[in-house]
């Protein structure tokens, strides 16, 4: 009896073709906007919309999982925030929770970071040979879809004679007959040019990428976490030698912490032959890695469940000694502030404080996690929330504007008790500084040859804003084009002339060579 069910491998195909659909349709829309117009900037943020919209018609279980949505929702908060201001940090967090929204209806629950960590990687890894593994699967199904025992390595074994024998023939043929002649030449394959092998690459970029969001695999095997309780068998490590390690770190600690308060709080002068600036910048991120060793000394020696862990002198020793590292964190912030009040703000020392501050949270949460004897999963999950809703706000901050608007407020050119302000750095922060040093330029009272140099950066930002808007597009660079423009409406020309300087003091071009940027342009 011949059974005539359907092939339980049709509906995969079916998935498959509805797959390859929305896939297709990426690859069209980052070929049109990035190989074809050169768009980036803000356009990536259109982008990661359209791959969302994609991942949703392209697998329909998300819509059915609320955790999905949560993830979907912080690729959506993601995008956005590249649309804002696209960031290299804002197109990793979009993919980060993408590809958790594309694995998490296949996972019971959320569990660990640690475990998640190594799913993104696995998914990562596995993206660029997916539409490979996908299609020798495909051709299986197939094959076992059709009647008899079809297979690829016969087909080709059937026909290879045929095929190679009709197009000797039909070389042969051309050159007697003038019309297989013309039909042959009119078949031009493509130029395999350099700039044609570079699309067909950005091509399997695209497709590999929205690929491994439709077809996810969660990896087989996972490292396996640990759990962070009851005793750890290590020499030397007992209860008198913790009691006595934390006393004489408590020690140690509290002489640190009271010289910091009584030279940085103004109690007591200085050392000799030190002032301020050199102590705040001395020490700052020594003892913020001692703080990490503090942390390790207490993840590694306190285990949740442990003898040492259950013993009450150890535990309020502990929770001394956090308190003291919690408070050397403070003083290595206090210490950059001073640093910074002293010469400049810089990205990289707003990122300095942001990373100190995240230090001080994860001790606290493993005080927390010591007084409630909570997991180390709930540990991990507790400092990547933290980081992540950091990093989340972050992509919506432009920390070079930041320190430009405060260099600017504090510099001593302006009165500010800061140094000289350093105008090549402001220069390189391109269009963030743009804002702070119009208005800078418009202040009253200010040097002639310090105004020249203002203005001369000023403009070179202001022309390269100008310029990439077109195709780099951004919120931020147009509501800052629009400011700019309205701040510069009715002001007569800014005029360069030789011998005047730039961002280091050096005569700049012509004013003829430089664009004009004044307010009649944005009328």
């Amino acid at each position: 009896m011949v059974s005539s069910a359907v092939p339980p491998s049709l509906p995969l195909l079916a998935r498959f073709r509805w797959k390859l659909a929305p896939a297709l349709l990426i690859v069209g829309i980052g070929d049109w906007l990035f190989y074809q117009r050169h768009l980036h900037g803000g356009y990536l943020g259109l982008f990661a919309l359209a791959v969302l919209l994609a991942l949703l018609a392209g697998r329909p279980v998300l819509r059915r999982d609320r955790r999905a949505w949560a993830a979907m929702a912080a690729a959506a908060l993601f995008a956005l925030a590249l649309i804002y201001d696209a960031s290299l940090l804002a197109w990793l967090l979009f993919w980060t929770a993408a590809g958790v929204a594309a694995l998490i209806p296949a996972t019971a629950r959320f569990d660990d970071g640690w475990r998640w960590f190594q799913r993104l990687v696995w998914l990562g890894l596995r993206a660029p040979f997916g539409p490979l593994i996908d299609l020798k699967r495909l051709l299986k199904l197939r094959a076992a879809g059709r009647a008899g025992r079809w297979s690829l390595h016969a087909a080709l074994g059937t026909l290879t004679l045929p095929v190679a024998g009709s197009a000797v023939i039909l070389t042969l043929f051309s050159a007697a007959n003038p019309l297989i002649e013309r039909f042959f030449s009119s078949l031009l394959l493509p130029d395999l040019s350099p700039e044609l092998m570079a699309r067909l690459a950005f091509w399997a970029l695209l497709f590999a990428m929205i690929w491994g969001l439709l077809r996810p695999r969660l990896a087989r095997v996972l490292l396996p976490g640990f759990s962070g309780r009851g005793d750890w068998a290590l020499p030397g490590v007992s209860v008198a030698s913790v009691t006595l390690s934390l006393t004489v770190f408590n020690l140690i600690f509290a002489l640190q912490n009271l010289m910091d308060a009584a030279w940085l709080w103004g109690w007591a002068p200085m050392p000799q032959g030190m002032t301020m600036a050199d102590y705040a910048h001395r020490g700052a991120y020594p003892l913020i890695a001692t703080a990490l060793l503090a942390a390790l000394f207490v993840l590694v020696t306190l285990r949740p469940g442990s003898e040492t862990a259950r013993t009450g002198s150890i535990r309020r020793l502990v929770m001394l000694w956090i308190g003291q590292n919690i408070f050397l964190v403070a003083s290595s912030m206090l210490r950059t502030a001073d640093y910074i009040d002293a010469y400049s703000m810089t990205r990289l020392r707003i990122a300095a404080l942001v990373w100190m501050a995240l230090v001080g949270f994860g001790l606290a949460a493993i005080c927390w996690r010591l007084l409630r004897e909570r997991s180390a999963a709930w540990l991990v999950n507790v400092n990547l929330a933290a980081a992540g809703l950091v990093l989340a706000v972050i992509c919506f901050i432009d920390l070079g504007a930041v320190a430009a608007q405060w260099n600017v407020r504090h510099a001593r050119e302006v009165g500010g008790r800061g140094v000289a302000l350093d105008l090549c750095y402001l220069g390189g922060l391109g269009d963030s500084a743009l804002l702070p040093l119009l208005s800078l330029e418009r202040r009253p009272g200010l040097q002639p040859e310090f105004r020249e140099r203002v203005q001369a950066v000023r403009l070179r930002i202001h022309a390269g804003l100008e310029a990439e808007l077109d195709r780099r597009w951004t919120w931020t660079g147009q509501r800052r084009r629009d400011q700019a423009r309205a701040m510069l409406s009715g002001a007569a020309p800014a005029a360069l002339t030789l011998g005047q300087r730039d961002c280091a003091g050096r005569p700049v071009r012509p004013r003829s060579t430089l664009p004009a940027l004044t307010g009649e342009r944005g009328k």
